[in-house]
């Protein structure tokens, strides 16, 4: 777009400012120019279009009918082209627009209409032309940012290079990227991840900024097709002229590019992770791999390892998107060289821990508080499985931690943090038995219940463990269950009979609760 000024800069077109309007007037943006000799041409007038008329409707309207006209559709102004009928401009026609706040520009009788539509477009082409570089020279920055390393804040060092805008780019987990003249507080990047979990995402955000400005203009950065993180203007849109509204679509396009990589490394790493727990797992020829795989992230092997499993409390999915970065970014900012892999059950944390094993609590709790802030409304349970003194160690409190988070799953209510060591005895026995083979025990001792459940409909399984919670009190389980103690008594015989175990019996009644504590384990 134009301004009137900067036509009327223009020395070849020779106009005179007749009436300037309201203050900022002459400053506006003008949409085109439209020529007419209408006496009222506000139904076919353009909002922000100038009107270059000779006054040929004098004879059938007013100076005051025709400058209303002009107003009602929202004009910028109006040039009238002096001709030999009419050497002056009309004074009414001065008049009208003056008390209208309406700009009035003359131009010379020599100068035809047709050389302002030239020179407008002149003006016009010049814009595109000059934003068409702009655009190919910023990014070309923006890929050299990008190429070089810069991350997001290089892109909004580019950004700000042509416009001074406060910018932030804030990713769908709430951490915030990077930030160019702006600060975010807790609430607002709350604001805006529950933004990107819309979809589509709004074009404004009401982050409730200092001084009354409330809204805030989003701009996606997507990957692979998704939603992932945001570029932050904090101006609401109609504070943006179009070429800064470019120019911030350009940025975001450019941070989907940076986006992407980071995703592609995080997954590289994440594998990586999950394969030396596998690793770690398995045992045997593999382990001597291990060592070399912390060493790769920066955990000395040779040195002290603590293992934390981290989920979130049932019923809510054991781990979420997310989860695993979290953590990694708390042990980060803590200077604690750590592996972080996250799986469907748990994320787990092999990390370096020189520090006295009784502290190992304190920063599990520190980062279940982190974490917490992240995934708001959710509780976070982490279990520990005790320190190994080198990696070749790593498998027993790998397993250890696992166990007890699994167990801190299914305790609602109770504490967030807890040590393999301090679960019941039966536990830590469990703890020490191969997975695996504890699995088959399981299978092999309830499989005759299961299969008699299935097929007859009837309740066994759910008999035995309610038997084994009300420690064998007959009277108890059957009013739990709400049968008569005959009726259990009968359920109970028929249990022996399947399993070979009698529940009357104190050890057959310990292999029946170690094999129901595998299988929810």
């Amino acid at each position: 777009m134009f301004t009137l000024r900067s036509l009327v800069a223009n020395a070849s077109l020779k106009l005179r400012v007749l009436v300037p309007g309201p203050d900022g007037a002459m400053d506006e943006p003008v949409a085109w120019i439209h020529n007419t000799e209408l006496p009222d041409p506000s139904p076919y007038l353009r909002e922000r279009e100038l009107v270059l008329t000779n006054g040929l409707w004098a004879g059938q309207a007013t100076a005051a009918g025709f400058v209303a006209s002009v107003r009602l559709a929202k004009a910028a102004g109006i040039v009238f082209g002096l001709r030999a009928q009419t050497p002056a401009t009309p004074p009414e026609l001065v008049r009208a627009c003056r008390d209208a706040g309406l700009p009035l520009l003359e131009i010379a009788q020599t100068v035809p209409f047709t050389e302002v539509s030239q020179a407008v477009s002149a003006m016009y082409t010049d814009q595109r032309q000059r934003a068409l570089i702009g655009m190919i020279r910023r990014g070309d920055a923006l890929a050299t940012a990008i190429s070089r390393g810069a991350g997001p804040s290089g892109v909004l060092d580019v950004l700000r290079r042509d416009h001074e805008l406060p910018l932030a780019v804030v990713d769908r987990m709430g951490r915030v990227l990077a930030a160019a003249g702006a600060e975010l507080d807790d609430a607002q990047i709350g604001v805006v991840t529950a933004g990107l979990a819309r979809r589509p995402p709004p074009l404004e955000l009401d982050l409730r900024l200092d001084r009354g400005t409330a809204l805030a203009a989003l701009f996606p950065v997507g990957a692979v097709g998704d939603v992932d993180a945001a570029l932050i203007c904090l101006r609401p849109l109609s504070g943006l002229d179009p070429a800064e509204r470019a120019a911030l679509e350009q940025a975001a396009r450019f941070l989907s590019l940076e986006v992407a990589k980071q995703q592609a490394v995080q997954a590289i790493e994440m594998r990586f992770a999950g394969e030396l727990l596998e690793m770690v797992l398995s045992g045997g020829q593999r382990t001597a791999e291990v060592s070399g795989r912390l060493q790769a992230f920066g955990v000395d092997a040779a040195g002290p390892l603590a293992v934390c499993a981290l989920a979130f409390a049932e019923p809510e999915p054991a781990t979420l998107p997310g989860l695993a970065e979290a953590a990694g970014e708390f042990l980060s900012a803590a200077g604690i060289p750590a592996l972080v892999a996250g799986g469907t059950q748990d994320v787990v944390s092999v990390l370096s821990w020189r520090r006295p094993e009784p502290e190992l609590p304190l920063l599990a709790e520190r980062l279940l508080a982190a974490v917490g802030r992240r995934f708001t409304g959710r509780r976070v349970i982490a279990g520990l499985g005790g320190v190994a003194s080198h990696a070749a160690g790593l498998r027993q409190p790998l397993s250890h931690a696992r166990e007890a988070c699994r167990v801190l799953r299914r305790s609602p209510g109770g504490p967030a943090v807890r040590a393999f060591a301090e679960l019941g005895t039966h536990r830590l026995l469990l703890g020490l038995v191969d997975s695996e083979t504890l699995r088959g025990f399981s299978r092999h001792l309830l499989a005759p219940l299961r299969e008699h459940d299935a097929r007859r409909g009837s309740d066994l399984e759910s008999t035995l463990r309610a038997f084994l919670d009300h420690d064998g009190h007959w009277a108890a389980t059957a009013a739990a269950l709400h049968i008569h103690v005959n009726t259990l008594r009968n359920r109970l015989a028929k249990i022996t009979e399947l399993t070979g175990r009698d529940v009357g019996r104190t050890e057959d009644r310990v292999d029946l609760f170690l094999a129901l504590a595998a299988e929810t384990g």
